[in-house]
């Protein structure tokens, strides 16, 4: 890549995180709005509680350690819990305190990761595409990811606005 492209892909590279971040503030200043006991019930008759989105979104961003193979999942519990069962389908969860937490420790590890990260690596494969896949899709890149990931985040946090209504 050649010196005025590496700075396109550095800024855009550094737009999609700050997007990121940005979504992740928000939502942590949502968790940080109320009593633990407010996350307990319902976002809307039948539907989610806003705990169980705590727990998925922190289990979806803990999947991204080792989609872009950066480790472990930090917190591999929550799988089974908020990406494999719905919301009640398993009696006991962790407590809001907890989630919060957890939430709070893999978004600080994700962005001491991406941090260190160059343009060229978030444009690389991540674990779940193969080579061969990859070169016939280049757009499966770990920033590609990313910018899903936000706008996930962004979508739950419209949802955990109905709490408020």
């Amino acid at each position: 890549m050649d010196n005025q492209n590496s700075n396109h892909t550095e800024r855009i590279v550094t737009q999609v995180k700050n997007a990121w971040a940005a979504q992740n503030k928000n939502v942590t200043a949502f968790f940080n709005k109320y009593e633990d006991e407010a996350y307990l019930k319902e976002i809307a008759p039948d539907k989610n509680r806003a705990v169980y989105l705590l727990g998925h979104l922190t289990a979806v961003n803990d999947n991204l350690l080792p989609l872009f193979g950066l480790g472990e999942k930090l917190y591999p519990e929550l799988e089974e819990i908020f990406l494999k069962s719905a919301d009640k389908a398993i009696a006991h969860i962790p407590t809001v305190a907890d989630l919060k937490q957890k939430w709070e420790t893999v978004n600080t590890t994700l962005s001491n990761h991406f941090d260190k990260m160059t343009a060229d690596e978030w444009l690389d494969r991540h674990t779940a595409v193969s080579a061969e896949d990859f070169k016939l899709e280049p757009t499966r890149n770990k920033l590609n990811v990313l910018i899903g990931r936000t706008i996930h985040q962004s979508y739950h946090a419209g949802q955990l606005n109905l709490l408020d209504a």
